[in-house]
């Protein structure tokens, strides 16, 4: 589905940027500290808060849960339809499994927060139900977007196991202990190491899977590796100032020079505050690392490490760049030559939610976009319903 950057294969950087980060040596976090659970994306905090909104029909709460309620993914009937080996092609081809494997991970998601906010019992074992079924039976990915679309479920199933493990009682020591080899085998090898040869979205889902399926796993070695992963990369791809007058090369790789730089950056020469590495390619890209950047940074912020804090500058100017030209600003000459794909999905309520929710930081075109769109449902890949997950929900 996205297409890798053939001609710089060698040069991507397999986990992250140069940018002085790289050193780092000291863990992000004691390594015998236990990790907060819930707390994949979404504490317990917050989902009691999410079920507070809603039984006080508060809006845009309610509408956001009526709409994950009303879903597909919220049927009481869902059926899971696992695959032993999940193979997505980066080009026309058909895959086997591709879609089938992301939707069964929200529709596990989406049951899980059903569960939450209504108590329903039946939800939970819905979501224990698919988690099962691909838990049984899938052994690996393949094709060359195995690393993608591994990270895309990852991410859900990660988030979906959290909310149902510390909330239900009824997912059985051995149902769990398949789910964990599942994880551990089919999905964290694929990811942890990031991609050398792919865009930058790449490497940060990556990491987003990463972090919280080390989260689950009480992994911490894994944990250490999403957060350097966090911040290598980030910084490689949403452009600040500081950095000089070229972006961050991303670490390891040899994209160094202005000319490898343009290239990389699709043909972009002239850097701003909040560019990223694929806004002349699309926002919706952009917009996918914006969430994967924010998901890691709230996952990080319920384990007691402030990623958020590292790169709140970045971070704010990356969501203001990308809304205000979204919400219709015209492109000038030198951004893309003049043109821009709007095509962002529903990825900024984590990200505002912490930056201008928690920080107070002025965030204006942020958060029109985002209250134009609410509520923020799914795109069907590894967002989903953070509308009512994170909407004002510090």
């Amino acid at each position: 589905m996205l297409v890798p950057l053939l001609a710089l294969a060698a040069a991507c950087g397999g986990g992250g940027s140069g940018g002085g980060s790289g050193g780092r040596t000291a863990a992000a976090r004691p390594l015998d500290l236990p990790f907060t659970h819930p707390g994949v994306l979404v504490s317990k905090a917050q989902l009691d808060r999410a079920r507070a909104h809603v039984q006080a029909q508060d809006q845009p709460w309610l509408t956001a849960f009526e709409q994950m309620r009303d879903s597909k993914y919220g049927a009481a009937d869902y059926q899971a339809t696992p695959y032993a080996v999940v193979e997505c092609p980066p080009d026309t081809r058909p895959g086997r499994g591709c879609v089938e494997e992301r939707e069964d991970a929200l529709a596990a998601y989406t049951q899980a927060l059903l569960w939450n906010v209504t108590k329903d019992r039946a939800h939970a074992e819905k979501a224990v139900q698919i988690m099962d079924a691909w838990s049984k039976v899938i052994t690996k990915h393949t094709e060359a977007n195995a690393g993608l679309q591994t990270a895309w479920a990852a991410s859900s199933w990660a988030r979906a196991a959290e909310a149902v493990r510390y909330t239900y009682d009824g997912w059985t020591d051995g149902q769990l202990l398949r789910f964990e080899r599942m994880l551990r085998n089919a999905y964290l090898p694929q990811v942890k190491d990031g991609s050398a040869d792919f865009n930058g979205n790449w490497d940060l889902v990556m990491a987003d899977a990463t972090m919280a399926m080390a989260v689950f796993l009480d992994d911490h070695a894994t944990f250490e590796k999403a957060v350097h992963h966090f911040r290598t990369r980030v910084p490689a791809y949403f452009y600040l100032e500081s950095d000089g007058k070229l972006p961050v090369s991303p670490e390891g790789s040899g994209i160094d020079t202005a000319a490898e730089l343009k290239k990389y950056w699709f043909g972009q020469d002239t850097f701003v505050d909040g560019l990223s590495q694929e806004t002349c390619r699309n926002f919706k890209h952009a917009s996918y690392s914006l969430a994967a950047t924010s998901h890691m940074a709230e996952t990080a912020h319920h384990q007691g490490v402030d990623l958020y804090g590292e790169v709140r500058e970045r971070l704010r100017a990356a969501f203001e760049f990308h809304s205000e030209y979204q919400l219709g600003a015209k492109a000038p000459d030198w951004l893309c030559g003049g043109t821009v794909q709007r095509d962002m999905g529903p990825d900024t309520e984590v990200g505002l939610n912490h930056l201008q929710g928690r920080l107070k930081l002025e965030m204006p075109q942020t958060a029109k976009y985002t209250e134009q769109r609410r509520p923020e449902g799914t795109d069907d890949l590894f967002v989903a319903w953070e509308t009512l997950t994170h909407a004002g929900n510090a």
